[in-house]
């Protein structure tokens, strides 16, 4: 490698790694944001650990002392262990693309172990929180059209599992929902879910009475202005409806997915077939919620069993 490539700045080298990010791998928005983060945190550290500015040369250079250093002051600011993991992971991205363009090899890195992350469990609602936030939702915002569509999204949440982004997604041309459609959720996976009859008809109900055109290319749930329903008015609807059912921090959109899939499972459904109406791209991931559903039974167990209330 040229000894001009060598002393690029990590800043410029940072700059083009974003915009290979953008433009070859096309990540979304939010991740090469959250990247740049990461590695702008990095540099920082790097730059007052070395007391000078840092260039590709220095990423070359680098002992495992320094990459265990940056870890330790990143973790006494308070850093999540599953934060940091993703930090070291965006680390780890950035000199893969460093090796393959420039030619950056540093062997220290793989000596680096991420934090042990704790697998934590969905919180889902019960199912009959679940019922009673959908139909507070019909009565309770003081405007008929609004009522409808928030009792649509959350029928979308909860009856077919989908995620907020997907939800959102759809268009005027998805207003008569079929039996089932194609749902197009993270990494591009494309999944089949079944629409519920009831579902549909929440759908078709708030599609009657919106007060704005709904055409083909335009977002199906609209705002109080026509444009397109944000998840944070979603956010913000379902923190209204816990406070006002009693229900606790958990009661999130996201939560109502998880219940989808944990209530499936109570009733009798597959985990596999669970998988591929969440659109999980690993059993692992998906068999988190039996787990769930294996704490409750124990804890109604505990609960009802003659010898647990004798202890």
């Amino acid at each position: 490698m040229a000894a001009r490539e060598l002393s690029l700045p990590l800043a410029n080298a940072r700059m083009l790694f974003g915009q290979h990010l953008a433009g070859e791998r096309r990540l979304s928005p939010k991740t090469v944001e959250a990247y740049g983060r990461d590695l702008d945190q990095f540099a920082a550290f790097l730059g007052g650990h070395l007391g000078r500015s840092v260039t590709l040369d220095d990423l070359a250079a680098l002992k495992a002392a320094d990459f265990r250093a940056f870890m330790a002051a990143r973790r006494r600011t308070g850093l999540s262990a599953r934060s940091l993991a993703r930090s070291l992971s965006a680390i780890r991205t950035f000199y893969s693309y460093a090796e393959r363009r420039w030619g950056v090899e540093n062997a220290a890195l793989t000596l680096i172990e991420g934090p042990k992350l704790g697998r934590s469990k969905p919180k889902p609602v019960s199912e009959s929180g679940a019922r009673d936030l959908i139909a507070e939702a019909g009565r309770a915002r003081g405007t008929d059209w609004i009522e409808a569509r928030d009792v649509a999204v959350l029928s979308l949440l909860y009856g077919c599992g989908l995620r907020i982004s997907e939800a959102l997604s759809l268009t005027g041309r998805d207003k008569a929902l079929p039996d089932s459609m194609q749902i197009t959720g993270k990494g591009g996976k494309t999944r089949l879910v079944p629409i519920l009859p009831v579902v549909r008809e929440a759908v078709a109900a708030y599609a009657a009475i919106c007060p704005f055109e709904l055409t083909p290319d335009q977002a199906l749930f609209r705002g109080t202005r026509g444009g397109a329903l944000g998840p944070r008015t979603v956010q913000k609807m379902m923190e209204e409806l816990r406070v006002r059912l009693g229900l606790g921090p958990t009661a999130t959109p996201h939560a109502l997915r998880h219940s989808f899939a944990t209530h499936l499972l109570a009733h009798g459904g597959d985990l596999r077939a669970i998988q591929e109406l969440l659109g999980h791209a690993s059993l692992s991931t998906t068999q988190i919620y039996a787990d769930v559903e294996a704490t409750r039974l124990m804890a109604i167990y505990d609960g009802a069993h003659p010898r647990s209330r004798t202890r």
